[in-house]
C-alpha cells in the first residue's frame, strides 16, 4: 500500500511540474489535542539525546526497534518546521524544529502517550 501511495505522490508531482504548477512542502505530522501525531494518529516523540540541529539521530539499532522513527517517503521534501536528517541506516527521518520524530511501540492506539517521560529523555513532540 506504501508503495503504491508514493508512486501516486510521484506521478501527481511530475504532473504538477509539467503543469507549471510548484510541488509543495511536506506537512509529516499533525497537531492532535496539543500534540504531533502521524497520518495514522499516533503520537510523536523526541529523544533528549538528539542533539538538536545536528541533522542525525542518536537512536538507531535496538533503540529504534522501540521507538520507530518518522521516515521520509520518497517525493516528500521538508518545509517550514520541518526539516530531514539522516540515520545510521542511511534512511531519511523527519524532524520538527530540528528534533528528530519517533513513534513509541507500545502505543496501541491513537492517543495513547505511553512513552511520555521514559527513562526521562523520550517526550511527547509539541507544536
Amino acid at each position: 500500500m506504501k508503495a503504491s501511495r508514493t508512486s501516486a505522490r510521484l506521478i501527481l508531482a511530475a504532473t504538477l511540474l509539467a503543469a507549471g504548477h510548484t510541488v509543495q512542502a511536506t506537512e509529516p505530522a499533525q497537531v492532535s489535542d496539543g500534540m504531533l501525531t502521524g497520518s495514522n494518529g499516533m503520537t510523536l516523540y523526541t529523544f533528549d539525546r538528539d542533539a538538536e540541529g545536528s541533522g542525525t539521530s542518536a537512536c538507531n539499532g535496538p533503540c529504534a526497534t522501540n521507538w520507530p522513527p518518522l521516515l521520509v517517503m520518497e517525493g516528500e521534501t521538508a518545509g517550514a518546521d520541518y526539516s530531514v536528517v539522516t540515520r545510521d541506516d542511511g534512511r531519511k527521518q523527519w524532524a520538527y524544529k530540528g528534533k528528530p520524530l519517533y513513534f513509541w511501540a507500545k502505543d496501541q492506539k491513537p492517543g495513547d502517550r505511553t512513552g511520555d517521560g521514559f527513562n526521562n529523555v523520550w517526550r511527547v513532540a509539541k507544536p
